[in-house]
């Protein structure tokens, strides 16, 4: 399970249902896998190289909001 940190502010039930439903992407084939699911299609828009180790990967929403992975 994985940490879902809501820096948009969201109110409490939809923070509720995105982390019940973002808690399991442990790996960026999950992520795909799960995106690739969701009709409209959920895409990486983006992955942002900050080293060697470390990748940031933007997922755009349907709704405006930004999903924002970071991947080590």
């Amino acid at each position: 399970m994985i940490a879902v940190r809501d820096l948009a502010g969201l109110p409490a039930p939809r923070l509720a249902a995105m982390t019940a439903e973002l808690g399991a992407h442990t790996t960026l084939e999950k992520v795909a896998r799960w995106g690739y699911a969701k009709q409209p299609f959920v895409e990486v828009a983006d992955v942002i190289v900050q080293d060697e180790f470390t990748h940031d990967v933007l997922v755009p929403l349907p709704d405006g909001l930004w999903l924002v992975y970071d991947s080590t």
